[in-house]
Protein backbone atom coordinates (compact mmCIF):
# COMPACT_ATOMS: atom_id res chain seq x y z
CA UNK A 1 0.00 0.00 0.00
CA UNK A 2 2.96 1.97 1.08
CA UNK A 3 3.85 1.58 -2.58
CA UNK A 4 1.01 2.43 -4.34
CA UNK A 5 0.91 5.91 -2.50
CA UNK A 6 4.26 6.50 -3.11
CA UNK A 7 3.59 6.29 -6.66
CA UNK A 8 0.40 8.45 -6.45
CA UNK A 9 2.52 11.33 -4.15
CA UNK A 10 5.69 11.12 -7.31
CA UNK A 11 2.60 11.23 -10.30
CA UNK A 12 1.24 14.03 -8.37
CA UNK A 13 4.37 16.13 -7.94
CA UNK A 14 4.73 16.15 -11.65
CA UNK A 15 1.48 17.24 -12.41
CA UNK A 16 2.10 20.20 -9.77
CA UNK A 17 5.14 21.45 -10.91
CA UNK A 18 3.88 21.53 -14.27
CA UNK A 19 0.66 23.46 -13.19
CA UNK A 20 2.86 25.78 -11.21
CA UNK A 21 5.80 26.57 -13.87
CA UNK A 22 3.21 27.19 -16.57
CA UNK A 23 1.42 29.66 -14.42
CA UNK A 24 5.00 31.90 -14.88
CA UNK A 25 5.86 30.53 -18.39
CA UNK A 26 3.53 28.81 -20.55
CA UNK A 27 5.62 27.73 -22.85
CA UNK A 28 7.70 25.95 -20.07
CA UNK A 29 5.10 24.64 -18.58
CA UNK A 30 4.14 22.86 -22.05
CA UNK A 31 7.60 21.83 -22.66
CA UNK A 32 7.64 19.82 -19.31
CA UNK A 33 4.32 18.21 -20.19
CA UNK A 34 4.99 17.42 -23.41
CA UNK A 35 7.84 15.21 -21.73
CA UNK A 36 7.03 11.55 -21.72
CA UNK A 37 6.98 12.01 -17.93
CA UNK A 38 4.34 9.43 -17.33
CA UNK A 39 5.07 6.78 -19.47
CA UNK A 40 8.54 6.49 -18.13
CA UNK A 41 7.10 6.67 -14.98
CA UNK A 42 4.40 3.79 -16.14
CA UNK A 43 7.21 1.84 -17.33
CA UNK A 44 9.36 1.87 -14.25
CA UNK A 45 6.56 0.77 -12.15
CA UNK A 46 5.98 -1.81 -14.40
CA UNK A 47 9.60 -3.11 -14.49
CA UNK A 48 9.50 -3.20 -10.84
CA UNK A 49 6.51 -4.86 -10.63
CA UNK A 50 6.55 -7.63 -13.26
CA UNK A 51 10.60 -7.15 -14.59
CA UNK A 52 8.80 -8.28 -17.99
CA UNK A 53 10.41 -6.51 -21.20
CA UNK A 54 7.62 -7.64 -23.28
CA UNK A 55 4.95 -6.19 -21.62
CA UNK A 56 7.16 -3.14 -21.03
CA UNK A 57 7.85 -3.19 -25.16
CA UNK A 58 4.01 -3.74 -25.84
CA UNK A 59 3.34 -0.63 -23.41
CA UNK A 60 5.59 1.64 -25.35
CA UNK A 61 4.65 0.65 -28.77
CA UNK A 62 0.70 0.94 -27.32
CA UNK A 63 1.75 4.26 -25.95
CA UNK A 64 2.90 5.40 -29.57
CA UNK A 65 -0.18 4.60 -31.05
CA UNK A 66 -2.54 6.05 -28.38
CA UNK A 67 -0.63 9.23 -28.50
CA UNK A 68 -1.40 10.15 -32.32
CA UNK A 69 -5.16 10.82 -31.47
CA UNK A 70 -4.69 12.96 -28.66
CA UNK A 71 -2.35 15.42 -31.12
CA UNK A 72 -5.42 17.15 -32.88
CA UNK A 73 -6.45 18.31 -29.56
CA UNK A 74 -3.91 20.90 -29.15
CA UNK A 75 -4.48 22.29 -32.23
CA UNK A 76 -8.42 22.30 -31.38
CA UNK A 77 -8.41 23.50 -28.20
CA UNK A 78 -5.80 26.70 -28.97
CA UNK A 79 -8.12 27.23 -32.05
CA UNK A 80 -11.19 27.31 -30.13
CA UNK A 81 -10.22 29.58 -27.80
CA UNK A 82 -8.64 32.29 -29.52
CA UNK A 83 -12.44 32.10 -31.59
CA UNK A 84 -13.77 33.09 -28.41
CA UNK A 85 -15.47 29.98 -27.90
CA UNK A 86 -15.50 29.46 -23.85
CA UNK A 87 -13.15 27.06 -21.80
CA UNK A 88 -15.18 24.91 -20.75
CA UNK A 89 -16.84 24.07 -24.30
CA UNK A 90 -14.16 24.32 -25.94
CA UNK A 91 -12.29 21.56 -23.58
CA UNK A 92 -15.52 19.48 -23.99
CA UNK A 93 -15.59 19.56 -27.62
CA UNK A 94 -11.03 19.06 -27.50
CA UNK A 95 -12.31 16.24 -25.21
CA UNK A 96 -14.78 14.30 -27.08
CA UNK A 97 -13.01 14.96 -30.82
CA UNK A 98 -9.61 13.13 -28.56
CA UNK A 99 -12.52 10.25 -27.74
CA UNK A 100 -13.72 9.79 -31.11
CA UNK A 101 -10.34 9.89 -32.64
CA UNK A 102 -9.16 7.39 -29.95
CA UNK A 103 -12.48 5.16 -31.15
CA UNK A 104 -11.46 5.57 -34.66
CA UNK A 105 -7.63 4.93 -33.85
CA UNK A 106 -8.86 1.34 -32.39
CA UNK A 107 -11.23 0.11 -35.10
CA UNK A 108 -8.33 1.12 -37.84
CA UNK A 109 -4.89 -0.30 -35.90
CA UNK A 110 -5.74 -3.92 -35.86
CA UNK A 111 -7.42 -3.34 -39.84
CA UNK A 112 -3.82 -2.22 -40.61
CA UNK A 113 -2.38 -5.64 -38.38
CA UNK A 114 -1.02 -3.28 -35.33
CA UNK A 115 -2.05 -4.80 -32.16
CA UNK A 116 -2.30 -2.75 -29.28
Amino acid sequence: MLYLAAKAILSGIIIAIVSEVAKRSPGLGALIASLPLVSILAMIWLWRDTSDTTRIANHAEATFWLVLPTMPMFLVLPWLLRQGTGFWLALGVSCLMTVALYLLTLWLLPRLGISI
